[in-house]
């Protein structure tokens, strides 16, 4: 089990561990509703700095990433990030994954914590152009300050310009003191917010500096169980749950940013799977009658047959009912139309709910 940079004081702040993609992870600290809350109506900070962080440097940067992404990084700009897919050989999805822009030559990716090493050995397979790698994963500490308040919490620390900072981009400057530290505004919750990225031996000054800045602000820290009931409130795919090797990105919704305008791995499979459609779509669905659908359940129609199953659910703590995605017969996905959740072998009765669940 690894240990981020902080691990000892979430222990400290009296934070339940958990183990999350082979790290030890605070998965609450006040309580899952009120970590919630905290970042829906104010400013929580989350340590995330499990997650993954490779750095793409060369004249031929923007071709790798062109090959093992689905979006089309050629519209980046210097500051700018975009939000993508690596597709496998088989029509699975290998991870998905932030690219930011830093210059021309350089790309700093993103990738989820359980996938470091199977994406990192992936990308290696296709770096047939001499891009010079780096994986920065295990020096690097990221914090996600979200919630209304964020910007009004952090301003004080940096020279950066919080409040204008556009959605999906980023800057560098000096944020408690620290120079060439990356801010970004990308946010896995739907209440706004900012990434932080510093080196390690940078963390706990500046955690320390983003809560006594937050303080009057009611800042608190978040666990991984309040970022997973808020990022299901906006219905973004969580890998692992969601998406895996074996999901179509078009069964999955990820068409969107699946762009045929160049030749990525498995273009042609997935823009034939895109042109004919695919046997199931994932779907978010609000429960209306009570239970709460858990991970594998079974969809099924008003006859009991096997339509799909769940794979992600939760009680919402904004909307005071249970929600969920899940992939269903294409037949039945459309807004509207009335499922059943297999509960402990009863039959309970939700809605198909086109996401996200909250404005």
């Amino acid at each position: 089990m690894k240990n981020t940079a902080l691990t000892d004081l979430h222990i400290s702040l009296g934070a339940k561990m958990v183990p999350f993609a082979g790290f030890n992870m605070p998965v609450q600290y006040s309580g899952i509703n009120d970590e919630h809350e905290t970042v829906r109506n104010g400013v929580g900070v989350f340590d995330v700095s499990h997650m993954g962080e490779f750095i793409l440097k060369g004249e031929k940067a923007l071709d790798l990433i062109q090959k093992i992404s689905s979006n089309d990084a050629s519209k980046l700009y210097a500051g700018k990030i975009q939000y993508a897919y690596i597709p496998n050989e088989t029509g699975g999805i290998v991870d998905d994954f932030l690219t930011y822009k830093i210059d021309d030559t350089t790309y700093l990716l993103v990738v989820n914590a359980a996938n470091i090493e199977k994406d990192w050995n992936w990308i290696s397979k296709y770096n047939t152009y001499g891009v010079e790698m780096k994986n920065i994963s295990d020096e690097t500490s990221l914090f996600a300050v979200q919630g209304p308040k964020a910007a009004e919490a952090l301003q004080s620390l940096t020279d950066i310009e919080l409040a204008s900072m556009e959605y999906y981009t980023f800057a560098k400057g000096t944020f408690a003191g620290v120079d060439n530290v990356l801010v970004s505004a990308t946010g896995y919750t739907g209440a706004g917010g900012f990434e932080i990225y510093v080196a390690n031996k940078d963390a706990r000054k500046i955690w320390d500096a983003i809560f006594e800045a937050g303080t009057p602000f009611g800042i608190k820290p978040i666990g991984l169980g309040a970022r997973d009931t808020l990022r299901l409130e906006m219905g973004f795919c969580l890998y692992g749950n969601d998406i895996d090797d074996t999901t179509s990105p078009i069964a999955a919704g990820l068409g969107w940013v699946t762009k045929f305008t160049k030749d990525f791995v498995n273009c042609e499979n997935i823009k034939a799977e895109k042109e004919k459609g695919t046997a199931q779509k994932l779907v978010g669905f609000e429960m209306i009658e009570r239970g709460i659908p858990r991970h594998d359940y079974q969809i099924v129609d008003a006859e009991g047959n096997v339509i799909g199953r769940v794979t992600s659910g939760t009680q919402s703590p904004t909307l005071k009912k249970s929600i969920g995605l899940g992939y269903v017969n294409t037949a039945f996905a459309k807004e509207g139309t009335e499922i059943y959740i297999s509960i402990r072998n009863q039959k309970v009765k939700a809605v198909v709910k086109k996401a996200p669940f909250i404005k």
